[in-house]
């Protein structure tokens, strides 16, 4: 049964990194005295020793130790033995890539799918979809596949921001981009904003944070999707 927290951002504007998700990560970790942290997202302005720092200082507020997944000689057997996992943001071409050249990402489905704790933020909860293509990262590296891990019947845009229609500028939207993405795929996309994350549990998938979503399906008019609606009906 998956356990999953799929947010949209690491840190809020004025707030520490991960500040605002600490008191649902504490319920999550519960059990965890020690996550393995996966900082493949992270480009080469910062190394996976400091990004594994980094979290590791979020987590010790909530009396959590953090090893990084570069520490192990066996990144495969890390991820099975996992008591959580957390996956950060930065590039999910290079996520998507490292995952793939380390022959981990079936790894990594088949132990979150068994109920192992996992704690996705933007690149990271982007690789929950079915595939990567939603991401609003430039294709820094190649990955040999778009494919990523299908633990929700959706791809997911973070970050989300709606068309202000006040702006002057003249450049394409988010929702341009979900659309152009509808004209060649048909599955479903959605659009979670800043504060908001996906909580999967018990079979379903709850929207939580205190703004709404937005859900685009090809051929169909895009929808509101409030805070606290479960959201298995999306397939």
């Amino acid at each position: 049964m998956k356990n999953l927290l799929l947010a949209s951002t690491s840190s809020l504007y004025g707030t520490d990194y991960l500040e605002y998700l600490l008191p649902e990560l504490k319920l999550h970790f519960k059990n965890c005295k020690t996550i393995l942290f996966i900082p493949y997202a992270r480009p080469s302005g910062i190394s996976h020793e400091e990004y594994t720092k980094k979290v590791a200082l979020a987590f010790a507020k909530i009396n959590i130790a953090v090893k990084g997944i570069h520490e192990y000689k066996n990144p495969a057997l890390a991820i099975q033995n996992a008591e959580g996992i957390f996956t950060g943001g930065g590039n999910t071409f290079l996520l998507v890539k490292q995952l793939y050249h380390d022959k981990i990402m079936t790894t990594l489905k088949e132990t979150l799918e068994k109920g192992t704790p996992y704690l996705g933020t933007s690149a990271g909860s982007n690789i929950a979809g079915l595939t990567m293509q939603t991401t609003n990262d430039m294709p820094i590296v190649y990955p040999p596949s778009f494919q990523t891990l299908g633990l929700i019947p959706f791809n997911l845009n973070v970050h989300f921001l709606d068309t202000d229609p006040q702006s002057t500028h003249m450049g394409e939207s988010r929702e341009t981009r979900i659309n152009e993405f509808h004209q060649f795929n048909n599955f479903p996309v959605l659009g979670l904003k800043e504060g908001s994350w996906l909580e999967i549990k018990e079979g379903k998938i709850i929207l939580k944070g205190n703004l709404s979503a937005k859900l685009f399906r090809q051929n169909r008019i895009p929808i509101g999707v409030a805070p606290g609606s479960e959201l298995s009906f999306i397939k």
